[in-house]
């Protein structure tokens, strides 16, 4: 099988060793997302909500580039720094994944790797009819 690493061009990526995504046949799982925007720099700061939509648009451009979309998500794993929030959180996955309902969970962390974001997304997707 061919294996396909998607970037987002964050400088990150290859500092630490990473792909945004990695493809493998029908498989593709997204890293640990972001609000990060096109500029490198937080969208969103001190609001929950507009981190995570800008996340879930963030993960929706690696799938894109991969050759899915957010339909074809069987799972996704949601970080938050405040569990308190999480309705904010679950609301705006609501919005992207109500009709698709992947497997999920959702657990706080003491902190991401920068003091202003609050919210980090995995996701797993697979493409084609199984």
């Amino acid at each position: 099988m061919t294996r396909q690493n998607i970037s987002s061009g964050a400088p990150w990526e290859s500092i630490v060793g990473y792909s945004r995504a990695v493809r493998i046949g029908n498989v593709i799982t997204v890293s640990g997302t972001t609000a990060t925007g096109p500029d490198g720099k937080i969208v969103g700061v001190g609001d929950l909500r507009a981190q995570t939509v800008q996340t879930i648009k963030n993960i929706e451009a690696a799938l894109i580039k991969a050759g899915a979309s957010l339909k074809d998500v069987v799972r996704t794993r949601i970080f938050v720094t405040n569990i308190a929030e999480w309705e904010k959180v679950g609301r705006v996955h609501g919005e992207f994944f109500g009709e698709i309902r992947p497997a999920t969970s959702m657990v706080e962390v003491s902190k991401l790797i920068a003091p202003e974001m609050l919210v980090e997304i995995e996701a797993d997707a697979v493409i084609g009819d199984w």
